[in-house]
């Protein structure tokens, strides 16, 4: 089916939300911005070698957010038995209770009766309702969309669930679908990164939401079935990160997963399995992969990693960057933004790579390319980017030197091999930081257990989170509203025109003005007025 154009808008207006987007055609073309990745062309992904097949898998093998909380000491580094719910950093949720209660039995009503919902305390709702508020000024795209949606819901009658990091930003997107007409259902897809809070003021306001800031194992998976299954609920779009709610829902409610319109996936992990289920024909639905279209990789990606990572170690350790050696795995978007930031407060940054364009990469901007063994044993700081397994081994950090500090930038706590030092000593410093102690006195500097440390440490930046929102509720738009047959059962990416459209709903915030091509222009490069004005395949 022909795709549909976007509003034939000039490039400084931006495009109508009510005019959608064209399909995401399985064409490679350089005029309509439509080109996808089937999984059959896109092959295994990079970094997947020695990863256990999606299907074959028990649930509990793709918890990767997941992990042991036993700890065999605990203290403060004052002296005054900080308990892990306080936390001095802005990214932390504030709670009265302990992480250890689980609030699954704890039922518990709103100010108006509404009860389908569970999270840590209801008394943080009005804190929670601030944060929000300050998100909403800096995710002016969204409410560009909330205004749009007076006008034309688009989402009337779609039934999303959502399986995301809840925090003020999320709770913008959560509340932008529901303007657009959706119900929601939502937990969360990491057990330190809840904001108590932000859980809070969702619950007050009637969404079915159930996460809070430190979950267990069990509570992690029993969320996320709260959200899938419940009484009059049958989903028929699903927001996922990091591919545990599809995981789930796919091996317990088969039923249900092959109603559903589609799933939108924006991370590596997510989209990884994704491209598994697909390439062995067990992908019964069609799914849109946000993490690779361009607004996402290189905003959320790139820049927005560039700022937080400084944030989250400074806020958790006080540390300082100048002079420090620091070793930086993995040097795709991530990892280029995490080193551009180190190196310009002065650390001395090295990279390892597997791949040699991004190494060579990495060699032109001034970074040297090493074996992670060779050098471990002089870093202050090694900080994994990878997206893979066991970068950071057993036998990496026995080399360690003492103090070093150790975290993770990507998606999973699978980077870091945590649980092979379970049988050492543990002290609890304060929240999100614990010292793993060897026999002899040695002591790592571990953070938020080998998670995501910008989430679990810190908070991440709202413009930029307003970008990779926004592709999400258009990506939901388009599954939500395509004809039947427009999409197949496989794995697609955005077209160029909705990253082009996404870009331009956020210049404004600039007082940005684009250049706007003559005919002449236009038809010696043979390319639209309107867009899309680079070809599928361009690199930025």
């Amino acid at each position: 089916m022909a795709s549909p154009a976007l509003s034939g808008r000039r490039p400084s207006n931006p495009v109508d939300i009510r005019k959608p987007s064209g399909s995401f055609s399985r064409r490679d073309t350089a005029t309509n911005g439509a080109l996808t990745s089937p999984a059959a062309a896109k092959g295994p992904m990079p970094g997947g070698t020695g990863a256990s097949s999606f299907n074959a898998a028990p649930l509990s093998s793709f918890s990767s957010k997941l992990g042991s909380k036993k700890r065999v000491a605990s203290m403060s580094s004052t002296g005054t038995g900080l308990s892990e719910s306080y936390s001095s950093t802005s990214g932390s949720s504030y709670s009265s209770s302990s992480e250890d209660e689980s609030p699954r039995e704890n039922i518990a009503c709103n100010s108006k009766g509404f009860s389908d919902f569970r999270v840590k305390s209801l008394e943080l709702a009005e804190y929670g309702r601030k944060e929000i508020q300050i998100a909403e000024q800096e995710m002016e795209a969204l409410m560009v969309l909330r205004r749009r949606a007076l006008e034309d819901r688009r989402l009337l009658g779609a039934r999303i669930v959502g399986c995301t990091h809840i925090t003020a930003q999320a709770a913008v997107l959560i509340e932008t679908l529901v303007a657009c007409g959706a119900e929601v259902r939502w937990c969360a897809c990491n057990i330190h990164s809840t904001q108590n809070e932000v859980a809070a003021a969702l619950a007050e306001a009637g969404y079915p939401i159930f996460a809070w800031r430190g979950e267990s194992e069990e509570d992690f998976w029993w969320c996320i079935e709260k959200c899938v299954h419940a009484e009059n609920w049958q989903p028929n779009l699903l927001l996922d990160d990091g591919g545990d709610a599809t995981h789930l829902m796919h091996k317990k409610y088969e039923g249900s997963f092959k109603l559903l319109r589609g799933i939108v996936e924006e991370s590596v992990t997510g989209v990884h399995r994704l491209y598994q289920l697909a390439k062995t024909g067990k992908l019964t639905v069609p799914a849109i992969n946000v993490n690779d279209s361009v607004v996402k990789a290189k905003f959320d990606n790139h820049y927005c990693c560039r700022e937080s990572i400084l944030d989250s170690i400074k806020r958790a350790t006080d540390t300082m960057f100048g002079g420090k050696h620091i070793c930086v795995c993995g040097y795709g978007e991530v990892g280029k933004g995490c080193a551009s930031a180190l190196k310009g407060l002065g650390a001395i940054v090295c990279v390892t790579e597997i791949d040699p364009i991004c190494a060579l990469q990495a060699s032109f901007d001034g970074f040297s390319v090493v074996h992670l063994e060779e050098v471990v044993k002089n870093m202050d700081m090694v900080i994994t980017c990878t997206g893979n397994k066991r970068v950071v081994t057993r036998e990496h950090m026995n080399n360690l030197k003492n103090g070093c500090i150790v975290c993770n930038m990507g998606h999973s706590n699978t980077e870091i091999d945590v649980e092979s030092v379970r049988d050492l000593q543990w002290q609890h410093i304060r929240s999100q930081v614990d010292h793993v102690i060897w026999p002899d006195g040695k002591r790592m500097v571990l953070l938020a257990e080998g998670r995501l440390v910008n989430l679990c440490c810190s908070s991440i930046p709202s413009f930029v989170v307003s970008i990779a929102a926004s592709t999400q509720i258009l990506a939901l738009i388009e599954l939500f509203r395509a004809p039947s047959g427009r999409y197949k059962h496989d794995v697609y990416l955005l077209p160029k025109k909705m990253d082009e459209y996404v870009a331009s709903l956020h210049l404004g915030t600039f007082n940005a003005h684009l250049t706007e091509m003559t005919d002449e222009q236009a038809a010696y490069l043979n390319i639209p007025h309107n867009g899309p004005f680079k070809p599928q395949y361009y690199r930025y």
